[in-house]
């Protein structure tokens, strides 16, 4: 048996201490690793950068998709589908680490709200295979074919960005009919922004020159998003009884793709149509409203605000009150001038419009969601309503059941000089701007 003498670990202690230090030398000198890189585009899919595709060989139109982990590790695609005449659909994903193509058969999850229509919203979801970190999806009828010959769609919501960007996201519905209400899309903005809105979404149709001018100017300032939405060119309503018009240009599309788009960038989302402002009655702003509404429904993450419509024909004289000489040339409804509401039908179910945590939506519709995971609060008209200002049918309700509402004009100080900022920076400045290029492009001609 080894024994181990004192004068023997004299000799080694020193020994392993000055191993020990020239190892660490050794260790601390060399270079530190290389990141692990994974292979950014190893699948030969075409990268698709369009608002809507068209699949082949069936009424299937893509719009965008991203990676959703709440319940499983799905990959969920926002589409259009003709209900009737969909069938099998395959996800094809591109895995980041191998460059190899895995193919899961897709569920399709249509909405209801089709109004009437046989085409309409839907999720084509699909579970992602383990490791395989997929940053690209294609959507394909088969699992057989050419990966060569496929439209490939960026997975997003891969990384959640925190904190977010923006406390409160206005998703409007599609801009349409050429729209050209300026002075009410100005006023509905400016008050977005005093209500808290750091970001309006606006998927455009088409709308007037004019209107053209506000939007590239609030597009400018860095407020909206204008994202493209040429459905026409893809769907031919012609040989059907209903129109674009009665189908909302694909309102629920649109409202389904703005939630996931801003599921983690946004704090909360709000949707509502481009005539309509969730007016807080009680509070200054969304914000206080919304927070007070959390701190007395913890378990509550989507808020429902009863329509309100004033109509457009009813007016009151705000002359004596505002400084709105500049509103006098813009096209458009002054929306304070509309303080008369329509009386509550309760026979009828009136409209509603949302403000949501995004994170707590799976689908929905305009007027409620269709399913998500928390409590849903209808906010009583004490706290907010939907102000929404529209043209008024007197068969419907006669100007003598008007209800006078003069909710908006406690906005109105405010609002009228945001509004006169933004009219001389689109009129008065580019005057002054085009009428100083005239007089130098005179005196150039003078000098030559």
């Amino acid at each position: 048996m080894l024994r181990c003498r004192k004068r023997d670990l004299w000799i080694a202690v020193p020994f392993l201490i000055m191993l020990y230090v020239q190892v660490h030398n050794w260790i601390t000198q060399l270079p530190p690793p290389a990141p692990l890189e994974l292979p950014t585009d190893r699948c030969k899919f075409k990268i698709v950068n369009d608002t809507i595709t068209a699949l082949k060989y069936n009424k299937t139109f893509i719009i965008s998709s991203y990676h959703d982990n709440r319940e499983q590790n799905l990959t969920r695609v926002i589409a259009i589908v003709d209900y009737k005449k969909v069938e099998d659909l395959y996800c094809w994903f591109c895995c980041s680490l191998d460059g190899r193509i895995s193919i899961q058969r897709a569920a399709i999850a249509i909405h209801p709200d089709r109004v009437g229509s046989i085409l309409g919203a839907a999720e084509i979801v699909c579970l992602e295979p383990q490791i395989c970190y997929p940053k690209y999806v294609a959507i394909h009828s088969s699992p057989k074919g050419q990966a060569e010959e496929l439209p490939r769609f960026e997975i997003q919501n891969r990384l959640p960005q925190f904190p977010f960007s923006a406390e409160f996201t206005l998703c409007l519905s599609v801009m349409s009919g050429n729209y050209s209400n300026v002075l009410q899309f100005i006023q509905s903005m400016e008050i977005y922004k005093i209500l808290g809105a750091q970001k309006v979404v606006i998927y455009l149709h088409n709308c007037s020159q004019l209107m053209e001018q506000v939007l590239n100017l609030y597009v400018a300032e860095g407020t909206v998003d204008v994202i493209p939405w040429p459905i026409v060119s893809y769907i031919n309503f012609s040989s059907f009884w209903y129109s674009h018009k009665d189908w909302l240009y694909g309102k629920a599309t649109v409202l389904n793709d703005c939630i996931y788009r801003n599921m983690y960038r946004s704090k909360y989302v709000v949707l509502n149509d481009i005539d309509e402002i969730i007016l807080p009655i009680q509070h200054p702003s969304w914000g206080k409203m919304i927070s007070s509404l959390v701190e007395r429904n913890p378990e509550a993450g989507i808020f429902v605000f009863e329509n309100n419509f004033f109509p457009q024909n009813v007016f009151s004289s705000i002359d004596d009150e505002f400084d709105i000489s500049l509103w006098k040339t813009v096209p458009g409804t002054n929306i304070l001038q509309h303080i008369y509401k329509e009386p509550s039908k309760l026979w009828l179910r009136n409209p509603r419009r949302m403000i949501v945590n995004p994170r707590k939506v799976v689908q929905t519709s305009s007027s409620y969601i269709l399913r998500g995971y928390s409590r849903t609060l209808e906010v009583p008209r004490d706290i907010g309503i939907l102000y929404n200002c529209r043209g008024h049918h007197k068969e419907e309700t006669p100007d003598r059941y008007l209800i006078r509402d003069t909710a908006i004009l406690r906005f109105g100080k405010s609002l009228v000089n945001k509004v006169n900022e933004v009219l001389v920076k689109l009129f008065v400045e580019k005057s002054v701007k085009t009428g100083w290029n005239t007089y130098l492009e005179r005196f150039a001609r003078i000098l030559k």
